[in-house]
């Protein structure tokens, strides 16, 4: 019955059991204060994180497909979509349904970044509007795909395809020379993939005998510039979409001579298209162009009549 003290320690095992956990608590709230357990938080957070954007989701073939067409404002009209939070989007042209359809659906379907619900994918491959075989290769995919194609004046259009190869190629012959199958007599050379790209009519009759009209939406080259925000809106809709990107998205970057993304997520600069967009045109003779603009003025009737909508490009 003799209860042992030493002089000054107190050996009750409940009293130390209490003084071992308030020491470990001050321990604890010390490491805090100096930011550590804020950093093991971060880094679970970050492994967390990792394994769920590796794990979430399902890949989808894409709901919605920018068709075409080079040099009519295609990348922009992506790099606008992302800022979407409903937007998925491959970021390389995966040039399935023209050059790589052998590799089979589900290679395709493997480039496809995951989706949650509510979510869509979507791909760009501008060179599918011109391609023959397209079509019919894409319905067999899905005969509900969403089809949208950016247009723009076919004139200015050709002039910027030939600037980019020319970046590519300096000694390439003049824009004169490559248009004209005889300078002489003015006859355009529509065997030219500048010129061909532009009977827009032409390529549009060949996905019209897969899809309805009403699975296209035509978005204005001019327009992306000029008002972003109004056609975002549109692509918006077409897509079943909220309407996120707005105004407060935007501003004109005078240099550039287009718009630009204010503030992407996660980041603190705003966003621009990359150096090769937005390049200054060669000087091409006046008459030269004036010649372009006549070869295409009936493609261009006949496309606003496919399409119900003017254009404005004559």
């Amino acid at each position: 019955g003799v209860v042992l003290r030493k002089q000054g320690v107190d050996t009750h095992p409940k009293r130390v059991s209490v003084f071992f956990t308030m020491i470990l608590i001050s321990i604890y709230l010390f490491y805090c204060l100096t930011g550590y357990c804020d950093s093991i938080s971060s880094a679970y957070d970050t492994y967390s994180n990792l394994s769920v954007s590796n794990n979430f989701g399902t890949k989808e073939f894409p709901q919605a497909i920018i068709i075409g067409v080079k040099k009519g404002g295609t990348r922009a009209l992506l790099e606008f979509l992302r800022v979407h939070p409903d937007v998925r989007a491959v970021g390389a042209e995966p040039h399935f349904f023209d050059r790589f359809y052998e590799k089979g659906l589900q290679w395709y379907r493997n480039l496809m970044p995951r989706t949650l619900d509510g979510q869509i994918t979507m791909e760009k491959t501008p060179s599918y509007f011109i391609t023959r075989e397209a079509p019919p290769r894409v319905f067999s995919m899905s005969r509900s795909t969403k089809l949208i194609v950016v247009v723009r004046d076919p004139v200015t259009r050709a002039v910027s395809d030939y600037t980019q190869t020319l970046t590519k190629s300096p000694d390439l012959p003049s824009f004169q020379n490559l248009v004209f199958k005889n300078s002489t007599t003015g006859l355009i050379d529509t065997s030219w993939s500048a010129v061909r790209i532009g009977i827009y009519a032409k390529h549009l009759e060949n996905w019209l005998r897969y899809f309805p009209l009403a699975q296209f939406l035509f978005v204005s080259g001019e327009k992306l510039v000029t008002d972003p925000a109004g056609e975002m809106g549109r692509v918006q809709d077409f897509l079943g979409l909220k309407r996120v990107v707005t105004n407060k998205h935007f501003y004109f970057n005078q240099t550039k001579g287009f718009p630009c993304l204010k503030k992407p997520e996660g980041s603190s600069r705003p966003r621009c298209l990359g150096k090769s967009k937005g390049r200054p045109h060669p000087h091409i003779p006046a008459e030269v162009l004036h010649r372009l603009r006549d070869f295409y003025r009936p493609f261009n009737m006949k496309f606003y009549q496919m399409t119900g909508q003017d254009f404005g490009w004559d």
